[in-house]
């Protein structure tokens, strides 16, 4: 999951301290970013994400499988 060092707020900004990078996010990314920090699993999350807001399941695999390729290209999780 996300590097325990990756600093976050509840704006949806992304602190990288090892790289400097930094990065703006949108509130569901933010909410991804933090329950991932809270230890929840990437089914947990797209659950969590289902069940709150008016989406097809299809969508939610899409978007967050996508969202975890992007910070995997910026660094931001464990090997």
């Amino acid at each position: 999951m996300i590097k325990k060092n990756i600093a976050t707020n509840e704006f949806g900004f992304v602190f990288n301290p090892a790289t400097g990078d930094s990065y703006s996010s949108n509130p569901i990314a933010a909410e991804i970013i933090q329950l991932m920090k809270d230890g929840h699993s990437l089914n947990e999350i797209k659950k969590t994400l289902l069940d709150k807001y008016e989406v097809d399941k299809m969508t939610i695999e899409k978007d967050v499988d996508e969202f975890m390729g992007a910070l995997k290209e910026n660094n931001l999780l464990n090997n």
